[in-house]
């Protein structure tokens, strides 16, 4: 999904998100003194917006933006923009588990982190997968299934199901591997479908942290 103007190799990671582009609107954040909520890709921005939108939160009126650093790799160069050599905007963040180690260590060298302290001391959050994960959890397998069948993807689904890599696996690394190719759509399908009492820890907390 590459944005209008972008060529595709400027697109990271299969994120979503244009590095330069995300970087001058983090610029433009931070001149502004606007507090910001870092994440990896579009999918995770996505569903961020979604849920404050359900809690009758507007973001910007808010003076909050979320941004996608295109990649994990990338974080540290927003944080030198943003943290306490910078801006030094407020910040919160998500981040996906097998990742924790690459973003206390970019906390760490922006000064924002002490070591061995948790990170949501610093408002970062961790997913224990990753944010698909955490939704297809919150869901539920027939939730999931339903969602499928409701946007017109249930035999693509069970098309996928049927190949000899998957057959072994549970649905939940079903839906997850299937989601590699269709989480930025369904990071807003999957949210916005949510029951507000089962909402991913990680992700209320990011919104929380910033209220």
């Amino acid at each position: 999904m590459t944005r209008q103007g972008a060529s595709a190799k400027e697109v990271l990671g299969g994120s979503g998100a244009v590095l330069e582009e995300e970087v001058g609107r983090a610029e433009a954040a931070g001149r502004m003194g606007r507090a910001v909520i870092l994440v990896e890709g579009v999918s995770d921005q996505l569903a961020i917006e979604v849920l404050a939108r359900r809690h009758s939160r507007r973001l910007q009126d808010e003076g909050i933006e979320v941004i996608p650093t295109a990649g994990v790799s990338n974080l540290g160069r927003f944080l030198e923009l943003l943290g306490p050599d910078g801006h030094d905007v407020e910040l919160a963040g998500l981040c996906d588990q097998r990742e924790q180690p690459r973003v206390r260590q970019a906390l760490e060298e922006a000064g924002i982190a002490e070591p061995g302290a948790p990170l949501d001391r610093f408002g970062f959050f961790t997913c224990v997968r990753d944010l698909e994960d955490e939704l297809i959890r919150g869901q539920g397998p027939a939730r999931m299934l339903a969602l499928l069948e409701t946007h017109g993807d249930m035999r693509r689904f069970r098309s996928f199901q049927s190949q000899p890599a998957q057959r072994h696996k549970t649905i939940e690394d079903q839906f997850r591997r299937w989601l590699g190719n269709h989480k930025i759509r369904y990071a807003r399908l999957m949210t916005e479908a949510l029951d507000l009492d089962r909402v991913p820890s990680p992700l209320e907390s990011v919104l929380s942290r910033l209220e």
